[in-house]
């Protein structure tokens, strides 16, 4: 063994394990990623394009794909920043006030996380149908919620509304309020302390959980499924026109479709990495599920 020189400290080895063992549990991770996650997004393009670009193409030229993506869209554009606006201002509460019945709120934020999405898709359907609570005066005033755009939202609203706020809860408490403290001895109101120093400090642990809301968004079946009523061409979204293309055994048009939401979710976990990557210390305290 080489001498030790002299005011080298000696660091104790962090793994036990022989080097076999070690590539034998790095060679099963590798194989279970492969056959779990690579395997099956190789196989969705594969099937995409295997009637050729022209197939492809033809897909999203069809009226109902289309009023699905664009309705997927809306879905997202709406459902997302409400969801922000939520979580940035149930994470201020928490963070930074104490009061009675903030263990539940907690609790309650978590609570999609327990519930199944079918489960939750189907209590509005027993708020706002027909047969529902208020189903019955909703239908007399000639409002729609089930079978319905406002059925879709809320419903996404509900499965993906923790993302933002369980992003934005750790890193408030991390930071403290001695930055909006400091910012209000000095003069500044509540909104300007608010919009100068703390929305700076979580723009990334912001922008993360943004774009995992998103994510859950777009790709959300369980919920959209029960409200939506699978009316062609009008409450069907993405996941939604999937499962109808693929039950029509038009395989080809099915993966196309959801060859579109595998790039959208890969384009997300790329800004992903790409935040954790940049910004790894800002996000290092945030929430990870």
């Amino acid at each position: 063994m080489p001498e030790q020189k002299r005011g080298q400290a000696i660091l104790p080895s962090v793994t036990t394990e022989a080097p076999v063992v070690r590539t034998i549990l790095i060679a099963v991770a590798l194989v279970f990623l492969a056959l779990c996650l690579i395997l099956p997004v190789v196989v969705v393009f594969n099937e995409a394009f295997r009637k050729g670009l022209a197939a492809y193409l033809s897909t999203f030229a069809d009226p109902d794909a289309l009023a699905a993506i664009r309705l997927t869209l809306i879905v997202a554009a709406v459902a997302v920043p409400l969801n922000m606006v939520f979580g940035i201002a149930a994470s201020w509460a928490i963070a930074k006030f104490e009061f009675i019945g903030k263990s539940l709120l907690i609790t309650l934020i978590d609570l999609p996380f327990s519930i199944s999405p079918v489960v939750s898709g189907l209590i509005y359907v027993l708020l706002f149908g027909a047969q529902g609570i208020v189903g019955p005066w909703l239908k007399a005033h000639g409002i729609e919620i089930i079978f319905a755009l406002p059925g879709i939202v809320l419903a996404t609203i509900f499965v993906t509304f923790p993302f933002v706020a369980r992003e934005l809860i750790p890193l408030m408490q991390e930071q403290g309020s001695t930055d909006e403290e400091a910012a209000m001895t000095l003069g500044a109101s509540g909104w300007r302390a608010f919009m100068t120093v703390t929305l700076p400090n979580i723009r990334w642990g912001l922008l993360y959980g943004v774009l995992l809301c998103n994510a859950r968004a777009m790709g959300e079946f369980g919920a959209v499924s029960v409200v939506s009523g699978h009316i062609r061409g009008v409450t069907d979204t993405m996941p939604l026109h999937v499962e109808i293309l693929y039950n029509e055994y038009n395989f080809a048009a099915a993966f196309a479709m959801a060859s579109l939401l595998t790039l959208l979710a890969l384009v997300t976990l790329a800004a992903k990495t790409a935040l954790e990557i940049r910004y790894g210390d800002a996000l290092a305290h945030t929430a990870r599920f």
